[in-house]
């Protein structure tokens, strides 16, 4: 047999005849080896503490035992009919209240009537309106109303206690009835069938009522919603009637407040002879406002006088003929200039016919001098007059002005006493306001207590009607629970057993007595598990357990080298089955509190397949193509916690393990993983960087094999770069003869 990688040694010609001469004398010894039987399992090693789930053993546990799991459910199914059909159905009803806050402008007092705001309820003010139907007190009138405390149904000590209840009630687990009112039985079983509730994002309170008459159900639903109607009317009712009372008291109170404060002016305007007039001004003030007034109109007399004289006087010293209203409106001037006119009109006529020195032409024109003269005069009395009249009004503006300014005085010295005046007024006028305003809301109260109907802060939109379905109880969901609880509850109760027994502590049987070794007997132990299990093998001598002990020695040191024995190669000169049954027997020791993984390069035994419980998985040869990821080329092994990396599928081309990605694949497992264990086989074709690097040697060698090609292996070994060499005496050899038996389990 030959070790391809040997050949990167420094002594190549020393090494191949040390291989040579181990493979001579191995030659007579070699047993044949039959390739179709299945691969055996050497000494049963029991499953040591695993953190992995069997899940084949689960569906075995819950298929053996599945009687334990079907028996309870269909007891379960059956007694839960029974319960169901037993207890006594309830019946429910429903009613709905639309909380609108709208007032009735019918019954509004008039002053109000202008005023139809829907009043803003946001959702505390429902969820306090459904606390309201919840109350006590309407609880009591609806029991009153409905004579609930006379039936069964609502009080149990008029069908009597059960001993049962009793017994609990003893115990503390109830309440005793015997102990508790009549009222508060009877509130007890009211408020076990009563639920109200406000729709979700609505203004709508659902009243529900259950009971075991339909008939009854329905009349209570229907009396909360009335009751809780009325309860708001009444409510608003009594409001208003503590209102005008309150407001009765108050208004007298302002009454008395107000006539003294209005007899406060009265009295300090007499004293202060501040009197009002008209306009509700003093007398002092309007009588300054009428003299100026008198004044204005004095100076606007005077200056229209003197300008109408002057006017008169200008116009007679030019000549020119008068014009002016006073002069054309007399009487007089009206007459004269009608003479006027009329001797011009016989002068014209009389010149017509006659000369200038006529006597009648001359007579008509001393006439017409005549009258100008008389007009002239006239027009200057009235002259006169106008500068008369105008100098009366300058004296009446004189007294007027020295009116004025003794009431500007007077006002003077009286602004302070007005002042205090106004501040008195103000007092009463603000009682008179507020007494108004009393007396309006007193008005509005009285009318609202009048009112029979007040407005409620709700309405019902929807009354119960009789349901002839139970509410009570749920019957196909109650059995359906009940049923599916035992069947989950069982089930786990299997499941966990089996979890305890799988994760509970293990002892190795790799060491058996020795009298059951020399009688070939397969050793048990005390727990026997009923299934078929693989081939066992059996030990020929004591020899066989010697081996055992040899192999849990080299755990033990390897446990102890710590990091420095992380990697471990496993090769030599035996046979494929030796070596890979002994790498497996290393593995499951140091698997007892370490993780570890073996992987299967040599894959020349099918015994790393038939111990993994998945013999179909994945290898490396699928993860080098891409075929497969990590988690699926890892499996475990079916009696420890050890975990397996085998080589490839059947028929696999095995230049795919000399590719570099190798290496990359084990020093991956080798951060995951406390021992990466490799099966390297006779490591024919395996390249040397694979099998060397950080890694320690233990060697399976033929047992033909002498001491001195022991060494000499031994020491090539380490020269190709391995950094520690143990050679073990012997490999684990699979028995001649394979017996089928039970499964071994060590406790």
């Amino acid at each position: 047999m030959r070790l391809a990688f040997w050949r990167a040694g420094k002594d190549k010609a020393v090494i191949e005849r040390a291989v040579s001469k181990a493979k001579h004398e191995a030659k007579p010894e070699t047993r044949p080896r039959v390739e179709a039987r299945p691969a055996p399992v050497v000494a049963q090693p029991a499953p040591a503490e695993s953190g992995d789930i069997d899940l084949h053993a689960l569906g075995g546990a819950l298929a053996r035992k599945r009687g334990w799991i079907i028996v309870p459910t269909v007891l379960a199914l059956v007694a839960s009919v029974a319960v169901v059909n037993f207890i006594t159905p309830r019946y429910k009803s429903e009613s709905r209240i639309l909380i609108d806050g709208r007032e009735n402008v019918f019954l509004r007092p008039s002053s109000d009537r202008s005023t139809e705001e829907r009043q803003a309820l946001d959702p505390e003010a429902v969820t306090s309106q459904v606390q309201l139907v919840l109350s006590r007190d309407l609880a009591r009138e609806i029991i009153k109303k409905n004579k609930l405390a006379e039936r069964p149904e609502f009080d149990p000590v008029l069908q009597g206690v059960s001993p049962l209840k009793s017994l609990a009630a003893m115990v503390g687990i109830g309440r005793d009835p015997f102990s508790m009112t009549p009222e508060e039985r009877v509130l007890d079983a009211y408020y076990d069938r009563l639920q109200a509730y406000a729709v979700d994002k609505s203004r709508v309170i659902v009243v529900e009522f259950q009971s075991q008459d339909p008939e009854l159900a329905v009349r209570v639903a229907n009396s909360i919603a009335d009751g809780y109607l009325v309860l708001q009317q009444n409510a608003r009712q009594e409001q208003a009637r503590n209102a005008s009372q309150w407001l009765s008291g108050e208004i007298e109170n302002l009454r008395k407040k107000v006539s003294d404060a209005e007899a406060k002016v009265e009295d300090f305007r007499s004293k202060s002879s501040l009197f009002v007039g008209t306009n509700n001004t003093t007398l002092s003030n309007q009588q300054m406002g009428e003299v100026n007034t008198q004044l204005n109109n004095a100076r606007s007399m005077r200056a229209d006088a003197e300008s109408r004289a002057r006017l008169i006087k200008e116009m007679l010293q030019s000549g020119k003929p008068i014009e002016a209203s006073e002069v054309v409106n007399s009487e007089l001037m009206r007459r004269l200039s009608e003479q006027r006119v009329t001797l011009r009109a016989q002068l014209a006529e009389q010149s017509s016919t006659l000369l200038g020195n006529h006597p009648r032409i001359k007579e008509l024109k001393a006439q017409l001098g005549d009258l100008d003269n008389q007009i002239r005069d006239e027009a200057a009395k009235i002259s006169r007059s106008l500068e008369s009249d105008a100098r009366i009004a300058g004296g009446r503006v004189d007294g007027l002005t020295a009116s004025l300014e003794q009431l500007k005085k007077q006002a003077t010295s009286t602004n302070g006493q007005d002042v205090q005046l106004r501040a008195l007024d103000r007092e009463a006028k603000a009682q008179r306001d507020l007494l108004e305003t009393y007396l309006g809301k007193y008005r509005e109260a009285s009318t609202r207590e009048s009112i029979d109907s007040a407005p409620a802060e709700g309405r019902i939109i929807s009354r119960a009607i009789v349901s002839n379905t139970p509410a009570y109880p749920k019957k196909l969901p109650i059995v359906l629970i009940a049923t599916l609880a035992t069947l989950l509850l069982s089930s786990g109760l299997v499941v966990t057993g089996e979890l305890l027994r799988q994760t509970a502590p293990r002892a190795i049987a790799s060491f058996v007595p020795a009298a059951a070794v020399a009688r070939r007997e397969p050793v048990v132990d005390p727990v026997v598990e009923e299934e078929p299990a693989p081939l066992q093998p059996t030990m020929t001598s004591d020899a066989g357990v010697d081996e055992f002990v040899e192999i849990g020695q080299l755990a033990e040191s390897l446990r102890s080298a710590g990091p420095a024995a992380k990697k471990v190669t496993v090769l030599g000169t035996a046979s494929g089955d030796a070596i890979t049954l002994s790498t497996l027997t290393l593995a499951r020791h140091l698997a007892r509190d370490a993780r570890v993984v073996v992987v299967d390069l040599a894959a020349s035994s099918p015994t790393i397949a038939a111990v993994s419980v998945d013999p179909n998985a994945p290898g490396l040869a699928e993860l080098m193509q891409g075929h497969a990821s990590f988690a699926q080329v890892i499996t475990r092994d079916k009696l420890s916690r050890l975990h397996l990396v085998m080589a490839g599928r059947a028929g696999f081309d095995r230049s795919l393990l000399q590719s570099p990605r190798v290496t990359l694949a084990i020093d991956a497992l080798l951060r995951a993983y406390d021992h990466v264990l490799v099966d390297a086989g006779s490591a024919s074709d395996l390249p040397a960087e694979l099998l060397t690097a950080n890694a320690r040697a233990v060697v399976v060698p033929d047992v033909s094999m002498d001491a001195d090609a022991r060494t000499l292996m031994c020491e090539q070994l380490k020269a190709v770069g391995f950094s520690e060499v143990t050679m073990l005496s012997r490999p684990v050899q699979p028995s001649e003869g394979m017996v089928e038996g039970p499964r071994v389990v060590a406790a």
